[in-house]
């Protein structure tokens, strides 16, 4: 999976950090600005899906 974070970068950073705990997180990218006057960036991760069967959940399908 392809996941954009979209905030500050006081705001991308630890929510990435979240996500790695509960991903299998394999890249963060570096935080990419968005124009001026903007003061907000685009972080970028690449992730799988929890492999762990304590981690992972089922979702119910009709």
């Amino acid at each position: 999976m392809r996941i954009r974070l979209h905030g500050t970068e006081d705001e991308c950073r630890p929510t990435a950090d979240h996500l790695a705990e509960h991903l299998d997180v394999l890249d963060i990218s570096r935080p990419y600005p968005d124009r001026p006057p903007s003061r907000l960036v685009r972080l970028y991760l690449t992730a799988n899906p929890p492999t762990d069967a304590a981690t992972s959940r089922e979702i119910d399908t009709p």
